[in-house]
Formats: C-alpha cells, sequence, structure tokens
C-alpha cells in the first residue's frame, strides 16, 4: 500500500505532461500546415493567408489559403493539403468569389 500513492501520483503527473505536450505538439503541427501551404500558395496568392484545420484528418494537415490573386484583382482560395508522414503539399485548384469566401478574423 505504501507504493500505491507515489504510484498513482507518478501517473497522475505522467498524464499532465503527455496532456500538455500533445497541445504543444498540436501547435506546432499547425504551424507547420500554415507555413508550408503559405510557401507553396506564394507564387499564386500575393500575401496569402491560411485558416488551418488545427488537427486535420487521419493523413493530412488542411488549409484554405486565400488573398489576391498575383496580377489581378480578384480574391483566390485555394484548399492546401499536407500529407503528415512526408510534410509534402499539394493545393487544390484556384476557387475563385464565386465559388468560395473565407473572411479571416481581424
Amino acid at each position: 500500500m505504501k507504493t500505491a500513492l507515489p504510484l498513482s501520483l507518478l501517473i497522475l503527473v505522467s498524464a499532465q505532461t503527455a496532456n500538455a505536450s500533445s497541445g504543444e505538439a498540436w501547435a506546432e503541427f499547425e504551424k507547420t500546415v500554415e507555413e508550408k501551404c503559405l510557401a507553396a500558395a506564394s507564387g499564386m496568392i500575393e500575401n496569402p493567408e491560411a485558416v488551418v484545420d488545427p488537427f486535420g484528418s487521419e493523413r493530412f494537415g488542411l488549409a484554405i489559403v486565400t488573398g489576391k490573386a498575383v496580377g489581378a484583382d480578384a480574391r483566390i482560395s485555394h484548399i492546401c493539403v499536407m500529407d503528415k508522414q512526408t510534410q509534402a503539399v499539394e493545393l487544390g485548384s484556384e476557387l475563385g468569389e464565386d465559388r468560395v469566401v473565407v473572411e479571416l478574423p481581424d
């Protein structure tokens, strides 16, 4: 019984540490998706902005990248996917404001 309390405390502290680090890991994942998607869209969108799904799907990080089209006055968006294993990024086709409107908070 003497070891039960210290063992219980160790398990509790370990669970809290794991929970905190997983939160940090998800924040880092979200940052990586944002950086890679913004870089992929930089030749198509002037000063692109991204809205990142904080967890993505089972295999992919997901984001919508939006902004002013390079060389045009139109606002466009692209759906961006990042493979969680390889971190390879792909953009979907250009979506004009007639297809989707993305409003970002200030």
